[in-house]
């Protein structure tokens, strides 16, 4: 006990003195003192809420450097300065960008032991000469920040992540300890992490989602000339600076056009754009008094935004996930200041979700084609020379190396070279069980625009809904979001009372995971599950059987 008292008051010691908090935010301490127990941390905070100052803190605690594989140039060098802007030991960058001087020079640091934090992105580790330095001088903290792109059920999945848990264990034993950080990841996310990266006597932390100063909104629209006209009429009379959020580039471009034709200072962001465009659209809108009042962005306008003072997020499309648009969400009052978001929602909209959960699907003969050139080899291949063999796209043979690691079929080296488990796999085999994986991740994807739409049609408390899918407990309404305030999130409170399991609970069920309780139809409960998708079950049966239970 008095160990732990100690190092409670170490932590806090140094969070006043060298970071100059007056307290830690929720989760911040619980994760470093983990960290400092030698667990591997997944922690799972929004966005704002102090993520970085966990492993700096961590980071000073513990012996030997820290390295960050974060996929943002931008947000790495914004992290190196703030660490300078500290006094804090010395920090530096290893990526792309750079000459080579300067990545000698980086490196060099890290060889002399005057280096405590290195910011890599995952694809610099995939360099030999620079996982060769970080191999012979071992990290003590190995942070993976916005783990949820390790996850395909997650909202960005970037395939140089999966790499990540091979590159750990070509560190050595033991393995440094691993961080991972996520504003944003769902149960099924968070397992996904915890698998991927083979986090070991690992402690989940989940804080802070809940944005009080929000206020939560869905304004139904019964056709586009309607939403059309809602949207300007929202932006104009909205407290500025305001984000829209949009699905497509063509609509970031027309409704920017169509903002500034109404004298509304507005600019537009998506990815498409060149990148000195997009960077001149982002610093316009980052300027404080003097940018643009509102930038209309796709969801490329997101990771490393960090503009305090937005007073009003509106979703002119919706999001592909819930995941999703409460991180986009979370862009509006990080000051702690009221703020505003409001969802315009048609519900003919969520057809664009669906056809894009459905699409792009690997077919059980491309999985078996890239397990055929895979077959055999004793050397490892390059990706590129498996798209020449089968004549697919880059984009379908690394799903279906994905898949087929997922099987066990096939090893993905830290060069990013994939080579067959047993020297001899039958395709039609792991084509086979790859494609079941391949459907289960669209049954995901499916499921997430469907609690989407359900999220956009709820009548309980917003709040609520979206704290209780990250697992987050909320019991009583909000009292700050539309449904609060129209009266019908008590109906729903006083409807559940009757209910054996909860509207929008979340349940687990013996054989099929976690879900979520979608509705009640006579004696059968529809049960949205994470991987399974949805399943309609006699309510009476699976009480008596005890093959569902609520998740505490």
């Amino acid at each position: 006990m008095a160990k732990a008292v100690d190092r409670t008051a170490q932590i806090r010691r140094i969070a006043r003195d060298r970071f100059g908090f007056k307290s830690l935010r929720p989760g911040q301490e619980e994760a470093i003192r983990a960290i400092l127990e030698g667990h591997d941390v997944l922690a799972v905070m929004p966005t704002g809420s102090g993520k970085s100052a966990v492993y700096q803190i961590a980071g000073l605690l513990i012996d030997g450097p820290t390295v960050v594989v974060s996929p943002l140039i931008a947000l790495q060098k914004d992290q190196v300065e703030s660490i300078r802007a500290r006094q804090l030991p010395e920090a530096a960058v290893v990526n792309s960008t750079q000459r080579v001087g300067e990545r000698r020079e980086a490196l060099e640091k890290l060889d002399d032991g005057e280096l405590e934090f290195l910011f890599l992105a995952p694809e610099q580790l995939t360099n030999e000469e620079t996982l060769r330095h970080v191999q012979e001088h071992k990290p003590s903290l190995f942070v993976v920040d916005e783990a949820h792109c390790i996850s395909e059920w997650g909202h960005d999945f970037r395939p140089d992540y999966c790499r990540l848990a091979t590159i750990l264990d070509s560190l050595g034993k033991p393995r440094p300890r691993i961080l991972a950080l996520t504003a944003t990841a769902s149960p099924a996310v968070r397992d996904d992490i915890l698998q991927r990266l083979e986090m070991r006597n690992a402690r989940t932390i989940v804080r802070g989602f809940d944005r009080p100063n929000i206020w939560l909104g869905v304004e139904a629209c019964p056709d586009q000339e309607t939403k059309d006209r809602l949207l300007i009429d929202r932006v104009r009379d909205a407290e500025k600076p305001a984000i829209v959020y949009v699905a497509t580039h063509r609509h970031a471009e027309e409704i920017a056009e169509r903002l500034r034709a109404e004298n509304i200072n507005a600019g537009f962001y998506h990815g498409g754009m060149k990148k000195d465009e997009r960077a001149t659209a982002q610093d316009s809108f980052m300027a404080d008094g003097h940018g643009t009042d509102v930038i209309v962005a796709t969801n490329a306008f997101g990771m490393g935004v960090d503009k305090p003072d937005v007073r009003t997020v509106i979703h002119f499309d919706i999001s592909e996930s819930i995941d999703s648009y409460y991180q986009e969400v979370g862009r509006a009052g990080r000051d702690g200041e009221p703020s505003r978001a409001l969802l315009l929602y048609r519900p003919e909209d969520v057809g664009f979700r669906k056809a894009q959960a459905a699409g792009g699907k690997l077919t059980e003969d491309q999985v078996e084609q890239v397990a055929e050139a895979i077959s055999g080899r004793s050397e490892p291949v390059d990706v590129s020379d498996l798209k020449e063999a089968t004549d697919l796209s880059a984009g379908k043979v690394s799903s279906a190396v994905n898949r087929l690691e997922e099987v066990g079929a096939v090893k993905v080296l830290p060069t990013g070279e994939v080579l067959p488990v047993h020297k001899r796999i039958d395709p039609a085999e792991v084509a086979e069980e790859a494609a079941e994986e391949q459907e289960a991740y669209r049954r995901f994807r499916m499921g997430r625009v469907a609690l989407m739409k359900d999220y956009a049609e709820s009548r309980d408390c917003r709040r609520r809904y979206l704290l209780h899918y990250f697992g987050e407990p909320m019991d009583e309404p909000c009292g700050h979001c539309d449904n609060c305030e129209a009266g019908t999130a008590e109906k729903v409170d006083r409807a559940n009372e009757k209910l054996p399991f909860s509207l929008k609970s979340r349940v687990r069920h013996k054989k099929w995971g976690e879900g979520t309780v979608m509705h009640y139809d006579g004696d059968k409960v529809t049960i949205l599950f994470d991987t399974e998708g949805e399943k309609s079950v006699v309510t009476k049966f699976v009480i008596e059987h005890e093959l569902v239970e609520p998740v505490k």
